[in-house]
């Protein structure tokens, strides 16, 4: 077992390591509070990889097709009881950490890829042995053969060892016994470092999934009260956010490996927007963002072969977009969607496209402020750079 594979372990014996204790019942299975509601999961799926890019159509050592792979994971879950009112809300959802592992078939170019992430999987249709989910995971993944430009030059998808793993699928959940059901169903994921370092191109992937779940507790009595009339209100938000973008400059004549390291540049800038709470669950708004990206027109001189950076002209620099907001709010946790457009930036030669995407995760530290992460990205699957964002909110009737 590898330093990575023991690391990942420790991190989520840590976590939970703790719920291993509690009274027994007659069973034998402990009954603490801890384990009140908790399940355990185990997972593999065999599924398809979408060609997004050059290494994966073919151009690689193998000179074939990346076209499949397989996954096995665990996944230590606990299910809401209705304590909360959003927990009713969304059908008595579970949430928990997941550790996983990928297998493309081809481990001397991308390795053997493990994920350690957090998941919210809430069903759509509830019955009495029956559910119908959707499951969204976010997450980090190590253990990448990532791109080298000596050992691993056709790796264009990966650029670092570490990236992110964003997962969405839906799944059916049956009921075989009081302790244990079987799960089946599908999930949609995508691997990327969010432009942190390139290349960059990302891995994205489809593949049904079948798993076990044993439970470690009896039957719940779910905790059903009436709901309140939602009442809508808005809100007024205003957000900073910073990040760094990695530019490789192929033209300039230096050491290779130091060529692809590449230069990093800052990336900042603020969002004002204007939200309507239609109902608990959702947010529609709209909003603008006045950014600066310090890699646009960037241009480099070689001092001592190392990669100087020319500094350019700030107005350059400057991009306005606008967008459409929405948000599934789930208690302090949303997850946000927004669809782009430039509204300026100064015209240069290969630029990413005017219309590109922002989606991310945003939480509500106090009832103002808030903090995320947003990934912006053009063409559905090209990451552009990672917005770390801190803001704050103006609620109104």
């Amino acid at each position: 077992m590898s330093k990575v594979h023991l690391q990942i372990l420790n991190i989520f014996l840590l976590l939970y390591g703790g719920s291993l204790y509690g009274q027994a019942d007659s069973t034998g299975i402990p009954e603490s509070k801890v384990w009140k509601h908790t399940s355990l999961q185990a997972f593999y799926q065999k599924g398809y990889v979408f060609a997004t890019n050059d290494f994966i159509k073919g151009i690689n050592v193998e000179s074939a097709r990346i076209n499949g792979f397989q996954t096995f994971s665990l996944k230590l879950s606990t299910r809401s009881d209705g304590q909360k009112l959003w927990e009713q809300l969304y059908k008595y959802p579970e949430w928990g950490i997941g550790i996983y592992m990928a297998d493309f078939f081809n481990p001397e170019e991308i390795g053997r890829p493990l994920a350690l992430y957090g998941f919210f999987n809430a069903p759509l249709i509830r019955r009495q042995r029956l559910l119908l989910n959707y499951e969204l995971g976010f997450g980090a993944t190590f253990n990448w053969k990532s791109f080298n430009p000596v050992t691993n030059q056709y790796n264009i998808a990966i650029g670092a060892g570490e990236s992110f793993i964003i997962d969405a699928g839906l799944n059916l959940d049956y009921q075989l016994t009081g302790r244990t059901d079987i799960i089946a169903g599908f999930s949609l994921t995508h691997f990327s470092n969010g432009a942190l370092k390139k290349p960059n191109f990302g891995i994205n992937t489809v593949a049904p999934k079948i798993g076990l779940k044993y439970n470690f507790y009896r039957p719940i009595k779910f905790i059903a009260r009436d709901v309140p009339e939602f009442d809508p209100h808005n809100e007024l938000i205003i957000s900073g956010f910073g990040g760094v973008k990695n530019l490789i400059f192929d033209s300039v004549n230096i050491d290779i490996i130091e060529k692809y390291e590449g230069a990093f540049f800052p990336v900042f800038g603020i969002s004002a927007g204007y939200n309507r709470q239609v109902s608990y669950k959702s947010k529609i708004g709209i909003g603008m963002t006045l950014s600066f990206d310090g890699s646009t027109n960037a241009r480099a001189a070689v001092e001592n072969n190392e990669i100087d950076p020319v500094d350019t002209p700030f107005p350059d620099k400057i991009q306005l977009s606008i967008y459409p907001s929405y948000e599934l709010t789930i208690n302090r946790l949303s997850l946000v969607l927004q669809p782009a457009f430039y509204l300026y930036r100064k015209k240069f030669s290969n630029q990413s496209p005017a219309f590109h995407q922002r989606i991310g995760l945003k939480y509500q530290l106090t009832d103002k402020v808030f903090a995320g992460i947003i990934l912006r990205d053009y063409a559905f699957h090209v990451s552009d750079h990672l917005e770390w964002t801190l803001g704050y909110r103006i609620i109104t009737k």
